[in-house]
């Protein structure tokens, strides 16, 4: 593994602009939207047509160089144009992904084509060096024509930032997403035999390692009455009112609250295992299909967000040089006794509820130990091979 790479990095922090300064942001994230689906729209009537899709030089020129001229889209002058013109690219960018995942150069979940943007309780827009954003010696952002937002800084930048994104989630809390380079830092190696671990995750324990266990936070369990009751105070509000909005709000700070939790809990934890373990072998479930035999298992697995943890993880130890490798989901970790190697585990739907099996061989064993044990020799076998660790 080659050290000393940049990488590029997000920073987030929260930010609070004041009154005129969200006044000029709504603007902002109005116009850039509208500028999308102005362009998207050309595209698809190219496309009805049959005639080829218009180059960015050219869609920037109608929609914004030319519309600013009409009384109908006078008002895109008020923004900065630099924020216009990044709409477009990411235009442009769906559709590259688009068709890359069509033609199937493209890795990952298949991409649809672009879609018209509504107004939605989140909101971004993206201001790129070319619209020279700075972060001024009071250490404030300043945004061009909307002026020095104050933010919360909770740790350092490691160097100037190429983009930054403004965000307004569905709180109606404002961020600032800063892309930066970094190069990879290696932590101190250490002893393989003794720090090596499988991952075993599940729903009733979020993860087995070898020696501890993490229990399940359960985040979205604990906030469930809480947020229940808001959905209904929501859902008997008359549509359009003030009371609406603030009922909605209401049970989108439950939702933020949540979500951030949930992040900050894995952060934690994959920052603990990255520092403790030299390797990681990690199980690579079908998280997508772990609730949909079973509705009452839907809440548990959105609760664990395994994929988040998962993918967290991954980068962790490629970024801080640990070995990481993911063991094959028909992999019978479970199943298999780690002691003489036979197939006598608990299978199926009802073998979840068992926690504790003995096998023939006289073994007794707990469920999710013996899993870990197993997946930490056949991560160790995939090593071996030389075997991608993604």
């Amino acid at each position: 593994m080659q050290y000393g790479v940049a990488v590029q990095l997000r920073y987030s922090f929260r930010v609070y602009p004041n009154s005129p300064q969200r006044a000029t942001l709504a603007r902002t994230f109005g116009c850039a939207r509208m500028v999308w689906n102005d362009a998207l729209r050309i595209c698809k009537d190219a496309y009805k047509a049959d005639v080829p899709r218009p180059k960015a030089g050219d869609l920037s020129k109608r929609v914004v160089t030319e519309a600013k001229r009409t009384e109908e889209r006078a008002w895109l002058s008020e923004v900065s144009a630099v924020v216009l013109q990044q709409s477009l690219r990411d235009l442009e960018a769906a559709y590259s992904n688009f068709f890359a995942s069509k033609n199937g150069t493209r890795r990952g979940a298949k991409m649809g084509p672009p879609k018209f943007k509504k107004k939605t309780s989140r909101q971004a827009v993206r201001f790129t060096t070319n619209a020279r954003f700075s972060i001024t010696a009071d250490r404030k952002l300043r945004l061009p024509k909307i002026g020095d937002v104050e933010v919360r800084w909770s740790r350092e930048l490691p160097s100037a930032p190429s983009s930054v994104t403004v965000i307004k989630d569905a709180a109606d809390r404002y961020f600032a997403s800063f892309v930066v380079e970094a190069e990879d830092k290696p932590l101190p190696e250490l002893d393989l035999d003794d720090t090596e671990t499988g991952i075993d995750l599940g729903l009733s324990t979020y993860a087995v390692l070898r020696g501890r266990k993490i229990t399940s936070p359960k985040f979205f369990r604990r906030q469930e009455k809480k947020l229940r009751r808001a959905q209904r105070t929501l859902s008997r509000a008359r549509k359009g009112s003030a009371n609406r909005r603030k009922a909605k709000l209401a049970v989108a700070k439950i939702h933020a609250k949540i979500a951030d939790q949930r992040r900050d809990f894995i952060e934690q934890e994959t920052t603990r295992i990255t520092r403790e373990s030299q390797a990681v072998y990690l199980e690579d479930l079908n998280v997508k299909g772990m609730g949909t035999r079973n509705s009452n298992r839907v809440k548990s697995v959105h609760d664990q967000s395994l994929g988040m943890f998962a993918r967290t993880l991954a980068a962790k130890c490629h970024r801080y040089g640990r070995t990481f490798a993911k063991v094959s989901r028909w992999f019978p970790s479970t199943q298999l006794c780690s002691a003489c190697g036979s197939i006598e585990g608990p299978k199926g739907q009802e073998g979840l509820k068992i926690r504790h099996w003995v096998c023939s061989c006289g073994m007794a064993h707990d469920r999710n130990e013996n899993a870990e044990l197993n997946l930490r020799r056949e991560g160790r076998r995939i090593v071996a091979e030389g075997r991608p660790d993604t």
